[in-house]
């Protein structure tokens, strides 16, 4: 792909503004169509017409943006375009030449086929490796280098580990403490954490328990199975909004869904949107109403109210 420059002062040149907007849309028009087609600024006249009109062509060619055939320009760079067509003025100042944009695209394509050769060595060398077979004896106690674990991720561990003497550490007292993450733990804080088990149970922070406790109670079951972004999202939420009012919230999406959610992470959206509930305050739908009174008159009563009370002023009685 090749681009037509534009100056950012062409805008307010005085070729521009005497030539006119009409015309230097077909100006625009005929600049890309020459840098995508390499014609290195000549405007073929069937161009011209298919995308403008004879008068705004003339005055092009009168501002000086566009020139004629047989034209008079002193710059060295402006073509003598065949008969019936134009040359852009100043065209291979601001734009590349044709020889210039197929060397690119040369070197480019070289580049790309060198890629896709060292990608394909690569892949042959991963499927046929070189050096001892995969049956035969080693030599040496060290993997081969494509083998061989990132320094990031090896570990030293004491002899007689992982069954090689005695009983492991995961069927000891203690738990495992090796360092790397294991995928059956949940992603929690790290600071009140419930005792995590290897078991179904993920582990759910103390603070959060409460709201989970409300909503097993409410009838609402889900998976707290969270990541550890999820999980500081939800404490913020609790602290800032009370638990009755999460449950409530939780129990009418519960209600309106189509199919029953699965996870915590359901209600997350809803939850956040939630305006903050001061500690103490009413959290059932309606409990801050305040109930109309049933005996308050109505407006007719009213009207016939003030209409007797006019009746038995002293005003209408003197007259």
């Amino acid at each position: 792909m090749t681009w037509f420059k534009v100056d950012d002062t062409f805008y307010g040149h005085p070729k521009t503004l005497k030539a006119g907007n009409a015309a230097v849309g077909l100006w625009t028009k005929a600049g890309a169509y020459a840098a995508q087609h390499l014609t290195e600024g000549v405007v073929p006249g069937v161009v011209a017409q298919l995308y403008g009109t004879a008068p705004q062509a003339r005055k092009l060619v009168a501002a000086g943006l566009w020139h004629e055939h047989g034209h008079t320009c002193p710059h060295p760079r402006c073509k003598q375009p065949p008969p019936g067509d134009y040359y852009m003025h100043d065209f291979l100042i601001y734009n590349p030449t044709r020889a210039r944009v197929e060397d690119e695209r040369a070197r480019s394509a070289e580049r790309q086929q060198r890629a896709r050769e060292r990608a394909a060595g690569q892949r042959t060398q991963e499927r046929n490796p070189s050096g001892p077979s995969a049956n035969g004896e080693r030599t040496d106690d060290d993997p081969p280098p494509e083998n061989r674990e990132p320094s990031a991720n090896q570990i030293d561990f004491p002899d007689g580990i992982a069954g090689q003497g005695g009983t492991s550490q995961r069927d000891g007292g203690e738990p495992s403490r090796s360092p790397r993450p294991d995928p059956s733990r949940p992603a929690v804080p790290p600071s009140e954490v419930q005792p995590a088990s290897y078991g179904p149970t993920p582990a759910v922070p103390v603070n959060l328990a409460p709201l989970r406790d409300a909503m097993t109670a409410a009838g609402i079951v889900v998976e707290w199975s969270l990541a550890e972004a999820d999980w500081f999202r939800l404490e913020a939420i609790v602290k800032r909004t009370a638990v009755p009012a999460l449950v409530d919230h939780a129990r009418e999406q519960w209600r309106r869904a189509r199919s029953r959610p699965r996870s915590v992470r359901y209600f997350l959206p809803g939850w956040s949107a939630l305006p903050p509930v001061p500690a103490g305050a009413p959290t059932a739908p309606d409990a801050d109403v305040i109930p109309l009174d049933s005996a308050r008159p109505g407006r007719v009563a009213r009207a016939a109210g003030l209409f007797a009370a006019a009746l038995n002023s002293p005003q209408e009685n003197a007259r």
